[in-house]
């Protein structure tokens, strides 16, 4: 499977909204999610190593990607198979140094910081706030007009990350982007493993609409 495919759906773990990681994951995986990505923003370094190893062996039987969200240490302690770098964590081009193999996604929020990431060697892109998130208050809001000029401008992958849901995901797969990456819609849901069903039917029934190239 490439890269684009394994990013159509990817689900990132938030404990305040489901405290069972490791639960909460296999049912994402149950309901079609491509990739999982770690994220426990408030865990000892210990912890995220004890459920990353659970989310490896998930991943695996599941044919997903597994990345971890900011932690190069911990991606590498769980054989992952690939970083999320924001533009305060860790230089790209450092950890393509320290893990070669290793795929780094790029968290950016503007377009200089995505032609800034494709250059320094990301693999693709986790772009946004598309809407605003109540999981990231804070970060700006770049619209879908920004995410269609990022999406032109690199020739990597982009994934569309903010405030995406059923309700928003066709207009957003609309711009160009591979895929989408959740957190609240699916971690927030009642039912994590029909909500990630649902999402992933649209990405799909997007892909299926949209035009050859």
């Amino acid at each position: 499977m490439r890269l684009e495919e394994h990013l159509k759906l990817l689900v990132i773990t938030e404990p305040k909204l489901k405290p069972n990681v490791v639960k909460s994951v296999e049912e994402a995986l149950e309901g079609g999610a491509t990739s999982i990505q770690l994220r426990m923003k408030d865990a000892s370094t210990r912890q995220m190593i004890d459920v990353g190893l659970e989310i490896r062996r998930l991943t695996r039987d599941y044919g997903a990607l597994y990345f971890v969200d900011d932690r190069l240490d911990v991606a590498l302690a769980t054989n992952a198979d690939g970083v999320q770098l924001g533009p305060e964590d860790m230089p790209i081009n450092i950890a393509k140094e320290i893990a070669p193999n290793m795929l780094i996604g790029a968290s950016v929020y503007s377009l200089r910081e995505a032609i800034e990431a494709e250059k320094q060697g990301a693999h693709f892109l986790g772009a946004g706030s598309i809407y605003p998130s109540p999981i990231k208050p804070n970060v700006p809001v770049i619209g879908l007009e920004g995410l269609k000029l990022i999406v032109k401008s690199v020739k990597i992958p982009v994934v569309a990350i903010g405030g995406i849901t059923e309700s928003n995901v066709l207009e957003v797969m609309e711009t160009g982007v591979v895929g989408v990456a959740v957190i609240s819609a699916i971690m927030g849901a009642p039912s994590v493993r029909e909500a990630t069903a649902k999402l992933r039917s649209l990405v799909d029934k997007a892909y299926i609409t949209r035009p050859s190239k």
